[in-house]
């Protein structure tokens, strides 16, 4: 039987393997085919669709700082760059930025530490006193407040299901493949993989391979006897409403309250009439890949005494909906993990993003598309993500992880 070859084949089809096929058909140096295989089209599991898709500048490492910079205006223009026939998606990208809370001397310092980066790369953040904290918001109780940091402009949040379905209505016009099946297997010879297995019985071959699996990334690279150390964490979401919303200075914001980050780790933000709102599990283990189930626990012993110690207005607050998704978690630093295995020299990866895939996807696309097309990255250079320090144990942080 003849086997289906591709010049490229993209396992997953999430942001970021619909960023990388984007990325690669739109490329006018590139002239090959893209198969994207992807075993749940309809994402009902997948991190892209169940995150609270978010886009922040506040990092504490510069390369995640330019990284966010590029897909905030790569967002900006999204309506037009995934223009299909004159139609094209809109994010309803809401500027509202990041408010981070700070309590003690050490969140203090860290803050400091990060401002002072974020400002070396030129993001719109400023620091604010207690006062000033008190000023913008007056809901808020900052008695306990040493410190805050506040993105005024680049930050916010969009339609992460308009996301995903963007870059792929765009991919399959420019000619990429979706497939409809799930990888069981890889073939390599030597230091080159030469084919998958897919799941319905199907073997396809291809020239370079793309690992943009999500939370399922160790699996897949373990096909290929590679140890990727990323691994699901459950995150759970909340929404809820209140009787009366908080609201800052109508001059700030048109009022409305940023995405904020309260210093007990508890985000908060609006979204239309109601808010949604999260945390860091105390437990924050590893769980089973198709683990979706609700921490509801985390609502009443971490989330609602956070935020109705933060605002009057969140002390009668009331759940509406709520959803379980995963984390891509990098076990070593919570950044990414981007390139080739030194062993395997067309197996890119593009995995553990650690809850940052949505807003680091059009960075990553792009440079993916680079080192196949190129060989070498041309527009940001990403190689401080490479595998090879997972292999040398040299962690590549980033302080400021939600």
């Amino acid at each position: 039987m003849m086997e289906e070859t591709f010049d490229v084949i993209v396992i997953g089809g999430g942001v970021i393997g619909c960023a990388a096929a984007y990325f690669l058909s739109a490329n006018p140096s590139f002239s090959g085919s893209v198969l994207v295989v992807e075993p749940d089209p309809a994402y009902t599991y997948a991190s892209s669709t169940l995150s609270a898709s978010s886009l922040r500048t506040q990092f504490s490492n510069s390369l995640n700082i330019k990284i966010s910079q590029y897909g905030y205006d790569f967002i900006s223009q999204f309506h037009t760059l995934m223009s299909v026939n004159g139609n094209g998606p809109s994010l309803k990208f809401h500027e509202g930025g990041y408010l981070f809370l700070a309590k003690s001397d050490l969140q203090v310092e860290t803050m400091r530490q990060n401002n002072s980066v974020q400002l070396a790369n030129n993001a719109d953040v400023v620091l604010w006193s207690t006062l000033e904290l008190a000023n913008a918001f007056p809901h808020l109780n900052v008695s306990d407040i040493k410190l805050a940091s506040y993105g005024r402009s680049g930050e916010g949040w969009f339609d992460n299901v308009g996301f995903v379905d963007g870059f792929k209505r765009k991919a399959l016009d420019l000619g990429v493949k979706f497939l409809k099946d799930e990888v069981v297997g890889l073939n390599k010879d030597k230091r080159v993989l030469k084919s998958i297995n897919l799941k319905s019985g199907k073997k396809i071959c291809s020239g370079n391979f793309i690992n943009a699996s999500g939370a399922s990334a160790a699996k897949i690279a373990g096909y290929a006897g590679i140890e990727l150390p990323v691994a699901p964490r459950k995150r759970t979401v909340f929404v809820f409403d209140c009787e009366n919303s908080p609201q800052g200075t109508a001059s700030l914001n048109n009022g409305l309250l940023p995405l904020m980050v309260d210093n007990t780790g508890v985000y908060c933000r609006p979204e239309g009439k109601v808010f949604i709102t999260g945390c860091v599990p105390h437990n924050d283990f590893n769980v089973d890949y198709d683990d979706f189930n609700p921490n509801y626990a985390e609502f009443e012993d971490i989330i609602w005494p956070a935020l109705a110690n933060r605002s009057k207005y969140f002390e009668a607050i009331k759940v509406k909906n709520y959803w379980a998704g995963h984390y891509a978690y990098n076990l070593l630093d919570q950044n990414m993990i981007l390139g080739c295995h030194p062993e395997l020299e067309n197996f890119y990866f593009a995995n553990g993003f650690s809850g940052h895939g949505l807003q680091q996807a059009p960075a990553t696309g792009r440079a993916l598309s680079e080192l196949i097309i190129y060989g070498a990255f041309r527009s940001l250079d990403l190689s401080p993500f490479c595998f090879e320090r997972i292999l040398e144990n040299k962690p590549f942080l980033e302080k400021a992880i939600v």
